[in-house]
């Protein structure tokens, strides 16, 4: 499996697209919000020749998802969300504009998701990770063989999301941390929703916020 990262919007925000040796390939956490932005994600998928198959959100921030309406369009596939996120998707609309994005388009998910799930494409898959606390109903995805998680805004190098924000509480976050991320071998490697690469290892001896004592 591929992993490609991609910073956009002025949230420094970062959009994942994975892709395995079928070519087919999905798109995590779209931030594209200019033509830009939304032309650098489409020059990728055409110089590899994929086949983008589906959409997902971690959770539903403005950041997260300016580029689910691009997206969703251009590439022609289903737009995926935690079922106990939606309303935070639904949200940004109101918002958007006093954040500076006037031209926000929202769009409704085909489909709400839950951690009892797994997730398939090409001969890839994902188990889905229940992960509250920056957000109500944030996911995560996990791929066994490679030993990945595509973790959003819950554990960041060094840090962890922000729980400042509506539906967001400090102590869900770090037990989400603590009960699910931490039970990963510490050679896991996360790929946050904001800055670089991180393990599993690193973050339960060193994060000054949920380090394992």
């Amino acid at each position: 499996m591929q992993i490609k990262s991609f910073t956009f919007n002025p949230f420094m925000e970062n959009t994942y697209l994975l892709h395995d040796e079928t070519s087919e390939a999905i798109i995590i956490d779209p931030g594209c919000y200019d033509k830009r932005e939304q032309e650098e994600l489409i020059d990728y998928v055409e110089e590899h020749q994929l086949k983008v198959k589906l959409l997902l959100n971690t959770h539903g921030h403005i950041d997260h998802v300016l580029g689910n309406f691009f997206a969703k369009n251009h590439f022609k596939v289903p737009l995926w969300i935690g079922d106990k996120d939606l309303e935070t998707l639904r949200s940004v609309q109101t918002y958007a504009p006093s954040y500076g994005f006037q031209n926000y388009q929202p769009v409704e998910p085909d489909r709400l998701i839950n951690e009892s799930e797994t997730i398939g494409f090409g001969n890839t898959e994902l188990k889905i990770l229940f992960v509250p606390g920056h957000a109500p109903g944030h996911i995560a995805f996990y791929n066994t063989q490679e030993k990945i998680i595509i973790g959003g805004d819950v554990l960041f190098d060094g840090s962890i999301g922000r729980t400042d924000l509506p539906g967001g509480d400090f102590d869900t976050l770090i037990s989400s941390i603590q009960s699910v991320f931490f039970k990963f071998d510490d050679d896991t490697v996360v790929y946050p929703g904001h800055g670089g690469t991180t393990t599993i290892g690193k973050e339960k001896v060193s994060n000054p916020f949920c380090a394992l004592k």
